[in-house]
């Protein structure tokens, strides 16, 4: 018989590696086609970088469009610190300095702070890793070179702007009822008879609100696509470019970093061009609408700023998102969701709610302790408290009679006596 052999394998525990999880971050500064072209080119291409790198796990790809390189214009720069915070990320991949940011000070203070949280940033371009030795001397020195790039790019765009206005010649004008044809604005008869609309309408009595929510029920898009808004509207009235004269440089950029606009009260020339184009509306209707503008806002100026209730600002609402606000139905105040109230049902299927179901649910209870409350169907109301808790709530619909005011109760009194006489 042969003897038995036993060998003892030791047991391996293979040993699992740790990925890095590694994000980017992509930006452009302008929303133009070819620029759009260009940020889905960056995401495709780092999100396939990340993917196929060995060691590497993809942590996601962070992008702003159209935004300038300041940190509070971006909104997914803040969700990537944000998510540098909460230890979801250990590497930063980035084209170059100037797309993480244009100003010296908020790079390096960006820098350090994902650099104390263990996070290292790459700048492909000029081959740094913000946590090497050398990487925070190499990025002041080179952040300094891209901004003022930066802002020599800027400032010749200034001068080119400048040098039109004073020729007389607009920059970019993107406005209703005009084209820009080889330097000339042309009239687009359809926006044109839309234009005069809107400055008659106001002449008639409508107000900007009454206005919108009519073109909005007609299907007319506003002049950037979707639905207008009492501002665009009120910038249509408000635009002097109708009567075909133009007034340049009304606004400017105070440095090239700026992410705002700001009105020129006097700081530069503003170029005032007669005649420059063909009108759309007449001097005398245009005059007629800004006297109007002011005869309105001097009649409601003494008028008392709108009440705050303790519910103002707090009810979400469940089905559209938009904020519910509150009304007098046949004296009763209730609350609404705004899209229901502005476009009926058929926009939002919410409910409105009366103030005293939201009294009696939250008597007792401090609103400033309150972050916001979600109205849901089924009248359910979901309370986020500021404390992080979450308290949920169903309420009832009252019933009719219980809903009646004493004045409603009254008429109806009086009718049904009518009924009576009249059938003896």
């Amino acid at each position: 018989m042969q003897k038995k052999t036993i060998t003892k394998i030791s047991a391996e525990i293979p040993v699992r590696q740790n990925l890095k999880r590694v994000a980017a971050y992509a930006r452009v500064s302008s929303g133009k086609d070819a620029m759009k072209h260009s940020l889905s080119a960056q995401v495709s291409y780092y999100s396939d970088l990340i993917q196929k790198t060995p060691g590497w796990e993809y942590a996601g790809v962070y992008s702003d469009e159209a935004k300038p390189g300041t940190r509070d214009a971006r909104e997914d720069f803040k969700r990537l610190i944000k998510d540098c915070e909460a230890g979801q990320i250990d590497m930063i991949i980035t084209k170059s300095i100037s797309r993480f940011a244009r100003n010296t000070v908020l790079l390096l203070q960006s820098v350090r702070h994902l650099k104390s949280l263990g996070v290292d940033v790459y700048f492909e371009e000029q081959n740094i890793h913000s946590v090497s030795g050398d990487g925070e001397l190499m990025l002041t020195i080179l952040a300094s070179f891209a901004q003022e790039e930066s802002r020599s790019v800027s400032e010749n765009q200034k001068w080119r702007i400048r040098n039109c206005f004073n020729e007389g010649r607009p920059w970019n004008m993107n406005m209703l009822g005009y084209r820009q044809e080889n330097g000339s604005l042309i009239i687009v008869p359809e926006e044109a008879e839309l234009v005069r609309r809107i400055f008659n309408e106001y002449l008639e009595g409508k107000g900007p609100g009454k206005i919108v929510k009519e073109l909005n029920a007609e299907g007319i898009p506003a002049p950037r696509g979707g639905e207008w808004g009492t501002a665009e509207l009120r910038k249509i009235l408000k635009n002097t470019a109708y009567t075909g004269n133009l007034k340049l440089q009304r606004f400017f950029r105070e440095t090239h970093i700026s992410p705002y606009s700001t009105k020129n009260t006097g700081e530069l020339p503003i170029y005032k061009v007669d005649g420059s184009h063909p009108p759309i509306i007449s001097e005398e209707t245009f005059d007629a609408v800004q006297n109007e503008i002011v005869r309105r806002a001097e009649k409601h100026k003494d008028k008392a700023p709108p009440q705050k209730y303790p519910y103002s600002l707090k009810i979400d609402c469940g089905n559209c998102g938009k904020k519910y606000r509150r009304k007098l139905n046949h004296g009763i105040p209730v609350w609404k969701c705004i899209t229901f109230d502005y476009k009926g049902k058929a926009a939002c299927p919410s409910k409105q709610i009366p103030e005293s179901v939201l009294d009696d649910i939250f008597a007792g209870v401090n609103m400033d302790t309150i972050e916001k409350i979600t109205a849901c169907n089924g009248n359910i109301l979901i309370a986020k408290f500021t404390d992080g808790r979450e308290e949920h709530y169903v309420w009832k619909d009252r019933s009719r009679s219980e809903s009646w005011t004493p004045e409603m109760k009254k008429l109806a009194g009086e009718r049904l006596k009518e009924r009576k006489k009249i059938n003896g």
